[in-house]
């Protein structure tokens, strides 16, 4: 864990020296908040809503704009221009654990999802949102989101090893936007037309955004949380496996 820590640090710091990476990971995902809570709140609105809880309708919405920021890493891109540089290389070449060289970035991922996601929630506070659950719900929402950017990035990366190619990686990143859609994000999985509740019933994405949803506007629902914790600890596994098995077999 020693290389892996030291590895995630160095990735840490080559992110925070591009900030300007860091303007749409907040952005976006803010800004598709503002609009869609101000094209659909008056449909929904929070004394009748039941859904809602007594909420307003950007308590509903935040959960999607937390996946969305947690989708936007960039760390695949700066393994690319490695790969590309021969830094790779040099680190296959050294005593380092494959496992660590795997870790480094999604590391430093993890420690970035937690800062999105609590400058979004806290956004989110001030303009009015409550976290149901309390002081715990928050830990639990920020820790899932930042969960869910380390499985996001570990199949990104997987992409970068593959491919080496930055435009083909840049590119793959789109794949994960249809499951983002492909879930309740407007109204609860019950309310949706049946072929739309098959889709996102198969979706993992699905439990992670119930997950979060239910932080945000219940009191600690386990049954709810948990398969959201599970789905991600279940991709986190596998996408780490892949690194490593990939890096491994690294031509």
């Amino acid at each position: 864990m020693t290389e892996a820590w030291v590895l995630g640090q160095r990735a840490l710091r080559e992110a925070l020296r591009t900030p300007d990476a860091l303007i749409p990971t907040l952005f976006i995902p803010l800004f598709f908040l503002a609009v869609n809570v101000g094209q659909v709140a008056k449909i929904f609105p929070g004394d009748t809503t039941e859904f809602l809880h007594g909420q307003g309708y950007g308590a509903f919405q935040l959960p999607s704009s937390l996946l969305l920021a947690a989708s936007f890493g960039t760390a695949a891109l700066f393994l690319v221009e490695e790969i590309e540089g021969g830094y790779f290389d040099k680190l296959r070449a050294s005593p380092v654990p494959r496992t660590a060289l795997a870790m480094g970035r999604l590391i430093a991922e993890a420690v970035k999802g937690v800062g999105i996601a609590a400058a979004i929630v806290v956004l989110g506070l001030i303009f009015g949102i409550s976290i149901a659950s309390g002081p715990l719900g928050f830990v639990l929402l920020v820790t899932l989101t930042a969960l869910w950017a380390v499985v996001f990035t570990g199949f990104m990366q997987l992409v970068a090893l593959k491919t080496r190619s930055a435009a083909a990686t840049n590119s793959a990143g789109l794949i994960f936007f249809p499951l983002l859609f492909l879930t309740p994000n407007f109204v609860p999985r019950d309310l949706l037309t049946r072929p739309m509740e098959i889709a996102a019933t198969v979706n993992p994405v699905t439990y992670v955004m119930e997950a979060l949803r239910s932080i945000v506007l219940e009191d600690l629902e386990w049954g709810t949380i948990l398969p959201g914790f599970a789905v991600v600890a279940a991709l986190g596994a596998l996408a780490l496996a892949l690194n490593v098995r990939m890096i491994r077999n690294y031509d």
